[in-house]
Parts: C-alpha cells; structure tokens; sequence
C-alpha cells in the first residue's frame, strides 16, 4: 500500500522552517505577531488533511495489508474538499486574534495553482475519510503548540 499524504497539518508542525508547509509558516507569523503574507490572489486551491486523519490513514492500510497482503495499490490521503490559502490563513488569523493576511499579489515561479486530491480509491479500499474538516482543524492549529526542533 501506498500512501500520497496531501498538504497535512496539524499540532507539532514545525516553526520557522522553509521546508514546511503553508500552513506553519503562516501560524508561525501569527505567533510573531505578523499578519500572514499570501502570495498571488489567496485563491490558489489546496487539500489539507489533519494530521490525525493521516495517522488513521496509517492504521487502516496496515489492517488491509494484514487482511490482504498481495498487490500494490495507491491511496490519496486528502480531506477531497478544497480550500484556498486564502481562507485558510483569514482562518488561522481569526482563531489566533491576529492580523488579517496580507495578499502580496507576488507568486513563486514553478508554483501549481490549484491542487486538489480525490480520497475515493481511500474510501473504497481502506474504508478512509477525513472527519476533520479544514475549517475546524485549521481554527484548532491557531493555537496547537508548534515543534521548534
């Protein structure tokens, strides 16, 4: 079984890292004190899955490779609702009582606007679907601890 994580987050995410993903890095301004800074439009299309939803993921692949050890096959691991990065950091902003982002109207070449996974085969193989949804894991990141090493 293989398992294509899209866009997690969730408490522990790392701080102050370009290697993380858009969502620690705006909470990381947050908790500086900055207003998040929002690159293009905010209307760039993305798929957050929280972290206990992976680990979920995680355990139902090993009991379906245990129950059915032959074959190879792939699962998204994706909330399958889409949410741009925009509301994604007014959220964060809202719930932490910070600034409002800043939409810089710059972009990141190589940048994919819209990314957007389907769980189907997840749901269909391994019985997988997100039960947090972006609107309320990402309000609960706003204030989850952040991992600094």
């Amino acid at each position: 079984v293989a398992l294509r994580y899209h866009n997690v987050y969730g408490p522990g995410m790392p701080a102050d890292t370009p290697y993380s993903g858009v969502a620690a890095i705006f909470r990381s301004a947050i908790a500086r004190g900055e207003a998040p800074r929002v690159f293009e439009d905010g209307g760039q299309v993305r798929d957050f899955v929280h972290v206990t939803d992976v680990a979920r993921a995680n355990v139902l692949a090993i009991e379906q490779v245990k129950d059915h050890p032959t074959g190879l096959t792939a699962y998204n691991v994706a909330s399958g609702r889409t949410f741009t990065i925009g509301e994604m950091a007014s959220t964060l902003a809202r719930a932490a009582g910070g600034d409002e982002p800043v939409l810089t109207g710059d972009y990141r070449r190589f940048d994919v606007r819209h990314v957007v996974a389907s769980p189907a085969a997840a749901t269909a193989g391994l019985g997988f679907t997100a039960e947090i949804v972006p609107e309320v894991g990402l309000a609960r990141l706003a204030t989850d601890p952040l991992r600094t090493r």
